[in-house]
């Protein structure tokens, strides 16, 4: 497993457990494919939620907001749009928190 993708899924599942913490219900799509990690069920209003993983430079939180895949075509990277995902959550490893920002449309 690369380092990105064990990032990546660190960050999910820490969000996955915060968010279960707080009583929202965490569902998980069976199929690769969709831009987003989870689905947060929030009041019976479902965020398709795209998770990343936050690095610290100095005192602020940089975030990724592109995803990035080798294809047959070479490395791509690809950014989201508000019509894909409602909301970003970002894990922090070095704080050991969650955050997250909602996409508004």
């Amino acid at each position: 497993m690369s380092e990105t993708t064990q990032k990546g899924a660190v960050a999910e599942a820490a969000i996955a457990l915060e968010a279960t913490k707080l009583g929202f219900v965490v569902s998980r799509p069976m199929a690769e494919g969709r831009r987003y990690d989870l689905i947060i069920d929030v009041d019976h209003r479902l965020y398709r939620v795209q998770c990343k993983w936050a690095r610290r430079e100095g005192a602020v939180l940089v975030i990724n907001l592109e995803s990035c895949r080798h294809t047959p075509q070479g490395y791509v990277r690809t950014k989201y749009h508000r019509t894909e995902i409602d909301a970003v959550a970002a894990y922090s490893q070095e704080l050991k928190r969650c955050f997250c920002c909602s996409i508004r449309l």
